[in-house]
């Protein structure tokens, strides 16, 4: 498969050969702190290189969180311009947390960062949030059509401030969140084998019952780990779309560092329950 397969194509791959984990990059300050590294950018640098050594030839996707590269400035995004690189050259698909949402001209800028083919910082994937309307998305959905991308759009997350904007209700009867899922299960209708614009769906949500999560589209579901969220636990909680859920794992393995054997053996822990929780579904 080319590396130009519309990004879905390349995910079901990627699960079905590797199983369906992300690992989350994100050196934050105590993650730094607890693996004996200073909160600079040599920590930063030597953080993001030992879990790209750890996982990356092994799992089916790493999602670095920009903002802890961010607040390092130019060398910081260097950083994460490396970790991208090396991570997809590992077999890693990239799915780059950044959550950009904005309209017009400057939502294309953003799509230009992340999602062209040349870009310094060009990814497999892009989260994004469309808090600003649905169709202020446009330029990045076109952008990745065209390059082979993916989107990772919010819909319903963990935190405890979403509900008041996700779970609102229109004047049709339907909720925010049932909206954004119901514009992505429209993008990725008639693709084969997964369309490529999936959803964020928090693992430590709740009752999803009432959602329509068959959008022929990938679901990340942030949470399992320290947040609570356990393997064993998300048939139950995502039913029969559970076979498109992409689990990702940050704390749970990250905290295993900083030896290369601890994160790649947590990360294998996690893949495996994962994996025997898909095929028990």
């Amino acid at each position: 498969m080319t590396p130009h397969a519309p990004f879905g194509a390349r995910l079901r791959r990627a699960m079905d050969e590797r199983g369906p984990l992300c690992v989350g990059i994100d050196p934050h300050a105590s993650l730094l702190a607890g693996w004996g590294l200073a909160d600079d950018v040599s920590g930063l640098e030597r953080f993001s290189r030992t879990v790209v050594e750890a996982v990356a030839d092994r799992v089916a996707v790493v999602k670095p969180q920009s903002a802890f590269f961010e607040r390092f400035g130019s060398r910081g995004i260097a950083v994460l311009e490396r970790t991208v690189r090396e991570a997809r050259a590992a077999g890693a698909l990239v799915v780059m947390d950044a959550k950009r949402g904005d309209i017009g001209s400057t939502m294309a800028g953003y799509a230009e960062a992340y999602l062209r083919e040349d870009a310094p910082l060009s990814c497999d994937a892009l989260t994004v949030s469309p808090y600003l309307g649905y169709g202020s998305l446009a330029p990045a959905v076109a952008l990745a059509r065209d390059s082979g991308a993916g989107l990772f759009v919010l819909a319903l997350t963990s935190n405890p401030e979403g509900p008041e904007v996700q779970h609102a209700v229109r004047a049709d009867g339907r909720s925010v969140g049932a909206t954004m899922l119901a514009h992505l299960a429209a993008e990725n209708a008639g693709e084969e084998p997964l369309g490529s614009f999936g959803a964020v769906v928090g693992a430590t949500v709740g009752d999803l019952s009432a959602y329509d999560l068959d959008i022929n589209g990938p679901l990340l579901a942030p949470g399992v780990g320290a947040q609570g969220a356990t393997p064993d636990g998300l048939g139950a909680l995502f039913g029969a779309a559970l076979r498109n859920v992409v689990p990702n794992v940050s704390r749970g393995v990250l905290r295993h560092g900083p030896d290369v054997r601890g994160v790649r053996a947590a990360a294998e822990r996690f893949a495996e329950e994962i994996r025997a929780a898909v095929a028990a579904a």
